[in-house]
């Protein structure tokens, strides 16, 4: 039986790996974004994605974009301002 990996156990992984963890096919991912499978597979190779188009991603996923800026002394999560 393969082990199921939970989120909280992951530290960094690209985005297929992360849909994948979730048991999500592009195609799901696709038809929430209301684009196609191809448009997601390009999505996941990206290495430059607006903070939207992310945050969008990972909404379609379940989950929730949190952003945090790290320095010596700490971090400090950061607003992803919305627009009314």
């Amino acid at each position: 039986m393969p082990k199921t990996t939970k989120v909280s156990e992951l530290k960094e992984m690209p985005l297929h790996e992360l849909r994948a963890a979730r048991h999500l096919t592009q195609q799901q991912i696709a038809k929430t974004l209301d684009m196609t499978q191809a448009a997601v597979s390009q999505l996941e190779q990206r290495t430059d994605v607006y903070l939207s188009t992310l945050e969008k991603f990972v909404e379609a996923m379940g989950g929730r974009l949190e952003m945090y800026a790290v320095f010596p002394d700490g971090k400090v999560k950061l607003g992803l301002a919305r627009e009314a």
